[in-house]
């Protein structure tokens, strides 16, 4: 765990939190770098709602994006990033406009390449699920 890391930084308050994940209502719940495991919470608004009145899709897309990054950000170093390179979702119920849980977790992590899944859930019952590979980058100064 490295204190410099941005993921730290932001859980410390010293840096906001990605944009994108405050528009999903994201909080993260508990985080334990060393199972590589993070549990998030997101709130679906009725902005997310699709004609049937149900979270679309692509939010809850972008929320899984979100729960797994956690779990593999709380490990990096000061300077490292890392974007998601494939994400695979697979949906199995309809979310309802509220709340949501998370579960990210590090299934693989190499030097460079990252294995992760994850899934969410409302009402105890999985709404969707997913499998994604990362790589680990250094920033540039």
């Amino acid at each position: 765990m490295d204190p410099q890391a941005f993921f730290w930084r932001t859980m410390a308050g010293e840096l906001p939190p990605p944009r994108a994940f405050q528009t999903l209502g994201g909080r993260i719940v508990r985080v334990d770098p060393g199972a590589g495991i993070a549990e998030v919470a997101f709130h679906a608004t009725e902005a997310f709602a699709n004609p049937m009145g149900h979270v679309q899709g692509g939010f809850l897309a972008a929320m899984l994006d979100d729960t797994l990054a956690p779990a593999l950000a709380a490990t990096l170093a000061g300077g490292q990033f890392a974007p998601t390179l494939q994400l695979s979702v697979t949906f199995q119920r309809s979310a309802k406009i509220g709340l949501l849980h998370g579960t990210g977790r590090i299934l693989r992590r190499g030097r460079d390449v990252c294995h992760l899944a994850g899934e969410l859930r409302q009402d105890g019952e999985v709404v969707a699920s997913a499998l994604a590979t990362a790589l680990v980058r250094q920033a540039r100064p």
